[in-house]
């Protein structure tokens, strides 16, 4: 059976220890924690943060930032973004199933590219919730199911050859569902389409490997067809049918009150 190791993950920081061939994911998960209001003086979680890209944006808004990863390299690179953006975070290793923070320690818990890597993501999303401080904000991001990166993901696992190992992927109601059985009252959701296209994004990790060209992140823009598109793109998604066509997707809760009758979280 395929698994998601550390070694896949340190194996790969190694490889992308220049930051600036990883894609970001374009301020998504900090416009979503955000839009649930400031996080000055609030301590944030990012659990198997690899860049923490994102933990740093929202440690410039003033959040108190805690990096979690069991990959060394992950860290180090972590270390180096920080040092760059002039931030400073708290990096720490440990195993994303059994963290050492006491119960109830976070404001802010989220993870990005995590939880696909999960055959069982339950004990993952507990783990989560039991951090969490009461009322505390959880979002979760992951990959798309209907997508063509999933025939191609599937295709490389089968093989041996994907980068993570394995990986499962989500549809947006099986994200909601498992985070309301974690304990979870879901607030927002979201989803965000694959640019450039994957194509692109294939062919440029072909001629990096092979050392033959050093394309841009993105293309450059063709002006008319850029502004179609995204006219196109800001309609379709405000229908649920969007969340069947994005890349990735997302959604953001809150912890429930112990007390609370659909209470996931243990008393005591």
């Amino acid at each position: 059976m395929r698994t998601s190791t550390e070694a896949h993950w340190s194996r790969f920081w190694r490889e992308r220890s220049e930051i600036e061939d990883v894609y970001p994911t374009d301020g998504r998960v900090v416009e979503q924690i955000l839009a649930e209001g400031p996080v000055s003086g609030r301590l944030v979680l990012e659990v198997g943060a690899g860049s923490g890209r994102d933990s740093i944006s929202l440690a410039e808004a003033g959040a108190t930032a805690v990096l979690l990863d069991y990959s060394a390299p992950s860290l180090e690179v972590a270390r180096g973004v920080a040092a760059r953006a002039g931030r400073r975070v708290h990096l720490v290793r440990a195993d994303a199933l059994a963290m050492p923070f006491r119960d109830g320690s976070f404001h802010v818990v989220f993870h990005q590219g995590l939880l696909e890597h999960f055959r069982d993501p339950r004990p993952l999303l507990r783990e989560n919730v039991r951090v969490l401080g009461e009322r505390g904000i959880l979002l979760v991001d992951v990959p798309q199911r209907f997508h063509l990166y999933t025939v191609l993901k599937h295709l490389l696992i089968a093989v041996g050859r994907w980068f993570a190992g394995w990986e499962t992927e989500f549809t947006i109601g099986e994200l909601e569902r498992l985070l309301r059985a974690a304990g979870v009252t879901v607030t927002r959701r979201y989803g965000s389409w694959m640019v450039p296209g994957l194509f692109y994004r294939s062919l440029r990790l072909v001629l990096l490997r092979s050392r033959v060209a050093r394309l841009p992140l993105y293309p450059p823009p063709v002006p008319i067809l850029s502004k179609l598109e995204t006219s196109f793109r800001e309609r379709f998604r405000r229908t649920r049918a969007s969340f069947y066509t994005y890349f990735v997707i997302g959604a953001l809760g809150r912890k429930e009150r112990a007390d609370s009758p659909r209470s996931g979280v243990r008393i005591g």
